[in-house]
């Protein structure tokens, strides 16, 4: 059974978010802050709900601290709805956003595509290597230079979808589509966060930006 922790300090929002993912087949624990939410966070997690205003510590504070020690998918479940706050999500590695009011049968789409992805990622191709990055897929492991990069699963899933298909340019609109799918409200530069966030993360510009084009990783002869 699949287990999710949601950090979150309203009760009632607690109360509707458990009892629908109990329903849905999944295991839920509750966090009512932030140091209670780090606290409760272990290798045994497979997904954070994690609300921003949150008491002790917010949410961007939680997130920083558990991407220090693990890729888990993280959602933001928040009121907080703007543009900026949601970028500065995306920068801190988050899988998805979601603003309150929220469909709680969207929510629980999401979940299972976001989990349902990241057991097929983990399925195919056991390893890929690229000059000095080597890609485990079974194991959800990337390393550079012999060191270990987290990434979040987005951040894999494009990283991989990049290193399959060397020498191929990716325009912003076909990789929203293909990592994407679910979510047709997501804006294109989400696509720059995260390639942001992967060059910071492994120190390379493996990804090259190709000018009013997208992104390209180039055939290594």
């Amino acid at each position: 059974m699949q287990k999710i922790l949601i950090v979150e300090d309203d009760v009632d929002i607690q109360d509707i978010l458990k009892n629908h993912l109990i329903d849905a087949g999944y295991k839920a624990i509750v966090a009512s802050n932030g140091v209670a939410g780090i606290a409760m966070f272990d290798d045994t997690i497979d997904l954070v709900l994690l609300d921003i205003m949150l008491p002790k510590i917010d949410g961007y504070g939680v997130c920083e601290v558990i991407r220090k020690r693990s890729q888990v998918p993280i959602i933001m479940l928040t009121a907080l709805s703007d543009e900026g706050n949601q970028l500065r999500g995306f920068e801190q590695q988050i899988d998805d956003y979601i603003p309150k009011p929220f469909s709680p049968k969207i929510l629980l789409c999401k979940i299972s595509a976001i989990l349902r992805r990241r057991t097929a990622e983990n399925q195919k191709c056991p390893l890929l290597t690229y000059r000095k990055l080597s890609m485990d897929i079974d194991g959800f492991h990337v390393y550079h230079s012999g060191n270990e990069v987290v990434l979040t699963s987005k951040e894999f899933a494009l990283l991989r979808l990049m290193l399959e298909n060397q020498g191929k340019v990716f325009t912003r609109q076909m990789l929203l589509e293909r990592l994407w799918p679910e979510d047709l409200e997501v804006e294109d530069r989400i696509v720059d966060s995260h390639i942001k966030n992967i060059r910071k993360k492994l120190n390379d510009d493996y990804i090259k930006t190709i000018r009013g084009v997208g992104y390209r990783i180039d055939k290594m002869y």
